[in-house]
């Protein structure tokens, strides 16, 4: 009886050393990672006399598909960021740029994921992209342009935004 109390309580001891170790670890790791929860940007209000903003009184036009394929982005300063999709898991967000008079955010959706930018008077930002279940997604930025793919075995669909120079100007590619 009393070897077993001794066993019992070496193993005791063991396992509690165990999980406070652990915690330690896992703590001190965790300590520096910052956790955001996702912010909305606000809606336009109505003017007064209860009629509709201007910009959400007209639906934004839909983007039109082009078969025309970009060369490949290569530029020293860009990033790149990819992340697959399966089912049920969130968007990827990056930090969200406050809406202002002069941003107007703007969903894209394509085959294989949905697209969100804020698109300001001089340039663009990415908001978050959605890819579909079974979907790939794969991100370019550099300093005038930004390019977002969703892909799939061989199909590979894509939204281009570049700003050099002139308010941006998005394009979608469907192949």
């Amino acid at each position: 009886m009393r070897n077993g109390l001794v066993q019992l309580c070496a193993w005791a001891a063991a396992t509690g050393a165990a999980v406070a170790l652990s915690w330690l670890g896992v703590h001190a790791v965790l300590t520096g990672a910052a956790f955001e929860q996702p912010t909305a940007l606000p809606l336009p209000s109505p003017r007064v006399g209860g009629t509709p903003h201007s910009a959400s009184a007209t639906p934004d036009p839909a983007p039109t598909p082009t078969s025309q394929s970009p060369t490949q982005p290569a530029a020293p300063n860009a990033t790149t960021t990819t992340a697959h999709a399966p089912a049920g898991t969130p968007p990827a967000r990056r930090p969200t740029p406050s809406a202002t008079a002069t941003s107007t955010v703007r969903s894209y959706p394509i085959p294989g994921g949905r697209v969100a930018l804020d698109i300001r008077a001089d340039k663009a930002s990415l908001v978050s992209a959605t890819p579909d279940p079974g979907w790939q997604m794969q991100v370019w930025n550099g300093d005038q342009w930004m390019r977002v793919d969703f892909t799939r075995d061989n199909q590979a669909n894509s939204v281009f935004v570049y700003w050099n120079g002139h308010p941006p100007v998005v394009e979608t590619a469907v192949r």
